[in-house]
């Protein structure tokens, strides 16, 4: 519980992590976050304007960690080596914060409390593709086909929608050599 003189927007954001580890986004509510706060409603607006610019908020939050962490597993590597680097942490963020993971939004370049985060996530995609010579338009579509592999495979595994038997790393491993031969084949 957080001690009411202490809250803050970032404290508020927080908690609405907790909400959403414990309940998804769905289960994320004003009232939810306020009791967790030991304060009423009413005073979370203080700190937040409305439950959707909480929830965007949380989003902008999940995406920077989600970055963060792919960031850190790509530094210092290139080509095939950090593109599967970084499509291991990805896919392993949503494995690992699976409600967390829910919580992402679709589309952060165009919101402005999000843009930031996005735009970060979408250069450490450019800079680890960087090395297969792509630019422009290229870029563009292969950060796209890079972002609907990743995103597609860890957002069915995450709601456990994989039923057949095979392995999943298996097919996931199959999934990033399609995608490097198709980038080794533009570059």
């Amino acid at each position: 519980m957080v001690v009411k003189r202490s809250l803050t927007p970032a404290a508020v954001v927080d908690v609405a992590l907790g909400i959403v580890d414990e309940h998804g986004p769905d289960g994320l509510t004003l009232a939810a976050v306020a009791h967790a706060c030991g304060v009423a409603t009413p005073s979370l607006y203080k700190h937040v304007a409305s439950l959707g610019e909480l929830k965007t908020l949380v989003g902008a939050r999940v995406l920077e960690d989600m970055t963060d962490r792919i960031a850190t597993t790509v530094l210092g590597t290139s080509g095939d080596e950090a593109v599967t680097g970084l499509m291991r942490a990805y896919r392993a963020y949503g494995a690992t914060h699976p409600k967390r993971y829910a919580a992402l939004p679709m589309d952060p370049l165009h919101d402005p409390i999000q843009e930031a985060a996005g735009a970060k996530l979408v250069g450490v995609m450019y800079a680890t593709l960087r090395g297969y010579g792509l630019e422009g338009s290229a870029a563009v579509h292969a950060t796209r086909r890079l972002r609907v592999l990743v995103h597609g495979f860890a957002s069915i595994e995450s709601e456990g929608g994989f039923g057949l038997p095979e392995d999943l790393d298996d097919t996931y491993d199959q999934l990033i050599q399609m995608y490097l031969a198709t980038l080794r084949s533009e570059s």
